[in-house]
């Protein structure tokens, strides 16, 4: 309210202004000193209010256009934490941080500009426009007639400069999702000597962004003198129809210094729009990138009346099971299983065998196009997800912890006490290092955990997952990526946040599962084998194979 009334007060300064230029022209050529005194003491002093109510505009209105972009990234964000797994995996890190960064920071500033210069200056178009009509119609007339040339090069030169921006931050993006993949992999290019060719890579992918962004540097800058002669030969015939107006009669010189100042009061707001148009263009590009993330398909929503699924006792089944990313890649072909509360069941085979797609399938990352998969007899798809998820913990191969302190990054966003953090720490085999940090638990992790070794990190996981006590763990090579020393570290914290807890287990070296109630061996997404490792050696099929591959014997 207070902002729109410092806006109704900045456009409607302008007219007055033009008439007190109306009256000051005359004045000065009269040689009245005291008159033109008292004309400026006047226009000084209606600039003040102009400014003063500038001030007031562009402050009070920039609030409320901020809050329009937080609020759109928010919901940006909060819809990408809700995306279908399958539309996420196509996704590039690099180009959704684009996305989330600079295209909703420029969305954000057409906003801003929309409410704080665009909106005032058509007002301010419209205003000085009716002085001009009430002081000369015809001559405001001829004026008119010249606008729709401009409107015309600038609608032409925004719809051109649109399409070059779309393709400006393409290529943005594009560079955005290199610079992440190099990041990451600098010590894999430096190992393997790599570097020129990804520099060549870079020096490509920049070269196409330089392209494209001067394509829309070049727009703006033909844009600009297009318009401006236009305009300015706009001024010229009015000049030339305002001496043809006064030399009829129908306009007076103080009222023709008026209608000029007027005029000339049209420059700076059609300046304004054309420069804001180019930007809503870019903007314009810049929303449908965002659209896009909302157009993905996102998880689907609990039932209705999703069950809640109260204490959890670790029974998994799976009845049926068949499952593919698409019709044409088939995964999991009529799955049998069956673990018993507090067993641990490893899964074994080789890449491609179907054991990750398990795991996304009990945590309802996906859901199988036939058969059932039940948790305590319940089927998952009819429990609530968070529910769902706070009874299964995973502990992945690489862990990713988060930055902050080593408590938040145990706690992960729960509700959790100093004392249960400490106990999951304990059972995780973690409590000695964190208590040995300077700081302990308020102990500072870097980014992507770059202060800590592999084994602690994995203990920071552990501990993270047993925060919640859930009655099943899914340990995905827990220990594949370590060496022997932090492998031990990590093994004792694993049997200790195992124990009277349901257990799945992906390995890959065998000779970690041996002790496991079930050992299941997965071939083209099928169960091909099972027993204990005793059983399966004896039986001499599938497993024994993979296990004498490894050097793993009968007694071993």
């Amino acid at each position: 309210m207070a902002g729109g009334l410092c806006m109704a007060v900045f456009v409607g300064c302008w007219p007055l202004l033009a008439w007190l230029a109306g009256q000051l022209i005359p004045a000065i050529g009269a040689g009245a000193f005291t008159q033109v005194l008292q004309i400026i003491a006047a226009s000084l002093a209606v600039f003040l209010v102009q400014k003063l109510a500038q001030f007031g505009q562009d402050t009070l209105l920039a609030g409320p256009a901020l809050q329009v972009s937080q609020e759109l990234r928010r919901l940006l964000f909060a819809r990408l934490q809700r995306l279908d797994f399958g539309a996420l995996e196509k996704l590039s890190a690099g180009d959704l941080t684009y996305r989330l960064t600079e295209d909703a920071d420029r969305v954000g500033e057409v906003i801003y500009k929309t409410i704080q210069d665009s909106t005032p200056s058509a007002l301010q178009l419209v205003v000085v426009l009716g002085y001009m009509i009430w002081l000369d119609w015809p001559l405001a007339l001829g004026t008119l007639l010249l606008a729709p040339l401009v409107v015309l090069m600038v609608s032409v030169f925004g719809a051109r400069v649109m399409a070059a921006a779309e393709r400006s931050q393409k290529q943005v993006s594009d560079l955005a999702a290199l610079l992440a993949e190099a990041i990451g992999g600098l010590p894999l290019v430096r190992a393997f000597a790599a570097e020129p060719w990804l520099q060549q890579r870079f020096d490509h992918e920049i070269d196409l962004h330089r392209r494209a962004r001067y394509r829309t540097l070049q727009l703006l800058a033909m844009q600009h003198p297009v318009v401006g002669f236009i305009e300015a030969a706009g001024i010229l015939a009015v000049l030339l129809i305002g001496a043809a107006r006064i030399q009829a009669g129908g306009l007076d010189s103080q009222g023709f210094s008026s209608y000029v100042a007027a005029l000339l009061m049209l420059i700076d707001p059609i300046g304004h729009l054309t420069t804001n148009f180019n930007e809503f263009q870019q903007g314009k590009a810049s929303l449908a990138r965002l659209e896009q993330i909302e157009r993905e398909p996102v998880e689907p929503p609990d039932h209705a009346a999703a069950l809640p699924l109260g204490s959890w006792r670790g029974e998994l089944v799976l009845e049926g099971v068949n499952f593919g990313y698409s019709a044409a890649q088939p995964v999991l072909h009529d799955l049998n299983l069956r673990v018993e509360p507090g067993q641990v069941v490893a899964l074994v085979g080789p890449s491609g065998a179907g054991k990750s797609t398990l795991f996304s399938l009990l945590l309802r990352f996906y859901t199988a196009q036939s058969g059932r998969v039940l948790l305590d007899g319940h089927n998952l798809a009819d429990l609530r997800a968070r529910d769902l998820r706070q009874a299964l913990a995973l502990v992945p191969q690489q862990s990713s912890v988060f930055s902050g302190t080593v408590a938040e990054a145990i706690a992960f966003g729960r509700p959790a006490s100093p004392a249960q953090i400490r106990e999951a720490a304990r059972l995780a085999n973690a409590a000695g290092f964190i208590e040995a940090l300077p700081a302990g638990y308020a102990s500072r992790v870097e980014e992507r955990g770059g202060n800590f070794s592999g084994g602690q990190l994995q203990r920071l996981a552990i501990a993270r997952a047993v925060l919640g006590n859930p009655a099943v763990l899914l340990l995905d090579e827990a220990t594949s990526a370590l060496d022997a020393e932090a492998e031990a570290a990590v093994q004792q914290g694993l049997n200790q946040a195992m124990a009277g807890r349901t257990v799945l287990v992906i390995a890959h070296r065998l000779a970690t599962v041996q002790g496991a109630d079930q050992i299941l061996v997965l071939d083209g997404g099928r169960v091909v084998e099972s027993g204990s490792h005793q059983q399966l050696m004896a039986l001499g099929g599938r497993y024994r194979e993979l296990c004498e591959r490894q050097l793993i014997h009968m007694g071993t």
